[in-house]
């Protein structure tokens, strides 16, 4: 995805991400992604790629959770996405 404001991209150089997923805000952390850890930050082109194993992802409980991705620019955090989604059980085995 790209981040852009306007229509022009926002310069990502100097960001760090962090993006979470939980069963609720008080919950545990089911997994916690960071930039160079699951997120890639594009610079100048304002692209934010993320990227989870399959290995990860198959050994999730599935169930609810939630999640955020929040951009830190070192002087002020931007909660860029956030939502919900299922993980369901494997059908196919």
């Amino acid at each position: 995805m790209t981040w852009a404001i306007g229509g022009t991209a926002v310069n990502l150089t100097g960001y760090t991400a962090a993006m979470q997923v939980r069963e609720n805000p008080n919950s545990a952390t089911v997994l916690s992604l960071t930039n160079g850890s699951g997120i890639t930050l594009g610079g100048t082109a304002g692209t934010i790629a993320i990227g989870v194993s399959a290995s990860t992802m198959g050994s999730a409980t599935p169930g609810n959770y939630i999640y955020d991705l929040e951009l830190n620019s070192g002087s002020e955090v931007t909660r860029l996405l956030q939502g919900s989604f299922a993980i369901q059980a494997e059908v196919t085995k």
